[in-house]
């Protein structure tokens, strides 16, 4: 039996009190505290979705869910 959780079950599940589209503060803390650097770069780099208007990233909440279901699959 899998214990994977899909995007849309994630989207569901996970981060309910979050809106649809979060900052960088945000996505650090459902990260579990992620630092800014690391945030940033996962950002910079495309791993995490997002879209950058003028100095400021707002990132699609989906998008953080994807990257940790993502995540874990890889990590089995």
């Amino acid at each position: 039996m899998k214990n994977t959780v899909s995007v849309e079950q994630g989207y569901k599940l996970m981060f309910q009190e979050y809106p649809d589209v979060v900052d960088v503060g945000a996505m650090r803390v459902m990260l579990g505290g992620i630092g800014k650097r690391t945030a940033y770069r996962l950002l910079r780099d495309g791993v995490i979705e997002c879209v950058r208007m003028g100095r400021v990233y707002k990132v699609p909440k989906i998008s953080v869910i994807s990257y940790l279901c993502k995540s874990e699959v890889e990590s089995k």
